[in-house]
């Protein structure tokens, strides 16, 4: 579906693009997006947006543009985001109520937290795969969620880490420059790793009277927004898939109703819950893959498989290929210049992962797929050697 997102997250859009070198105008209309969109604050698609700053970056020839345009964020630019968030106790708080409205400013993002030990990650991730990659988009997002921090908990906080999943430029400067932290490459997830206790900060201008009224009115814009059960059901799916436990019973406990009833609601939209899990795999795995370097077995963990012959059937019928053909045919693609993945463990105190480790499994010869990628991985878990799933972060 085509989701939406306000025209404020195109803020220095216009400078940055002047600065280096391009005309912002001509990208615009490329993108069937109206210039007088940047002066308001409206709905225009988020593939568009996405689309626009990656064709931006490439005509500059730069790979950081969307980090160009985070310098001068303010937590104002979020519209009501920024109120629900400043009218609550404390920052934990104002992210579970910025999750909450998020899609009143981007319907195309979901952002959750998980925590262990200590610690916690505020992953951002988007709902549907657009007909591109969004990596520039996804700086911005990652930009704008640091500085947000940094202006609830004071600008001499630093994270621990701040994770991509896309690989490495050939520079980090302006990464090293925008978060003053460690910055990871070629992860499984987007987003910031802090301490667990940043979370407790409390917000000095909170006031309860007005945080009710804030509610109210947001509360009031959400219902207007009328997200749908096809959306509700990808919400969930993308949230629980890694972590085995994604279940259409388990989908209608997260959504107060049986299971009769989401799968009444999503025929009335033309899909079912498997199609919907089908739909989310394939767009995790096309990001997974993208990595030549990720094992098959973790792939097939990340995207809810406990067994690497039922996920090798899956992606021949779903692609219609093996999986080491697919890479093949990625391979022809012209060669990136990024860098190869920086591990999570180039951090120091280690912290099991939210999600925790990929699951060794076991098949008789019978059972073996004759998929070489996939036939390497099981190899390499009955010998001991199994690579732990890229969510066993260290930070």
């Amino acid at each position: 579906m085509a989701y939406l997102v306000r025209s404020s997250a195109l803020t220095d859009y216009l400078k940055v693009a002047r600065s280096v070198g391009i005309d912002p105008y001509r990208f615009l209309r490329d993108n069937k997006i109206d210039p007088s969109a940047l002066a308001s604050d409206v709905m225009i698609p988020a593939e568009a947006v996405a689309r626009l700053l990656e064709e931006s970056a490439e005509a500059a020839g730069i790979a950081d543009f969307g980090l160009r345009m985070v310098q001068s964020r303010e937590l104002s630019n979020l519209g009501p985001l920024a109120f629900v968030m400043q009218e609550q106790p404390t920052l934990r708080k104002a992210l579970d109520s910025a999750g909450r409205y998020l899609r009143l400013h981007n319907e195309a993002l979901h952002m959750r937290i998980e925590e262990t030990e200590g610690m916690v990650l505020i992953r951002e991730d988007v709902l549907d795969g657009f007909a591109g990659t969004v990596r520039q988009a996804m700086q911005l997002v990652l930009g704008v969620l640091h500085r947000m921090l940094t202006t609830i908990l004071g600008t001499t906080w630093r994270p621990r880490a701040i994770c991509f999943t896309h690989a490495a430029p050939s520079s980090v400067a302006m990464y090293e420059r925008v978060f003053g932290a460690p910055v990871l490459f070629k992860q499984d997830f987007d987003g910031v790793v802090c301490r667990a206790s940043d979370l407790e900060v409390g917000i000095p201008a909170y006031d309860p009277v007005m945080a009710q009224q804030v509610r109210r009115h947001l509360d009031t814009l959400l219902a207007q927004s009328n997200a749908t059960m096809p959306e509700q059901v990808r919400k969930l799916v993308i949230t629980l898939l890694p972590s085995g436990t994604c279940s259409m019973d388990r989908v209608a406990q997260h959504l107060g109703v049986c299971r009769r009833t989401v799968s009444s609601r999503l025929a009335h939209h033309g899909e079912s819950y498997l199609s919907i899990v089908d739909d989310v795999r394939e767009d995790m795995i096309k990001g997974y893959l993208a990595s030549s370097n990720r094992p098959v077995s973790e792939v097939a963990t990340l995207v809810g498989f406990s067994s690497l012959s039922a996920f090798s059937r899956w992606f021949g019928q779903r692609f219609g290929c093996s999986v080491s053909r697919w890479r093949s045919k990625s391979a022809e693609l012209p060669a990136s210049t990024d860098m190869e993945a920086e591990p999570l463990s180039a951090l120091q105190s280690p912290v099991p992962g939210a999600l925790g480790g990929a699951m060794p499994v076991a098949l008789a010869g019978s059972d073996l797929p004759a998929d070489p990628d996939v036939l390497r991985a099981i190899a390499l878990e009955q010998t001991g050697w199994h690579v732990p799933c890229g969510r066993s972060w260290r930070v």
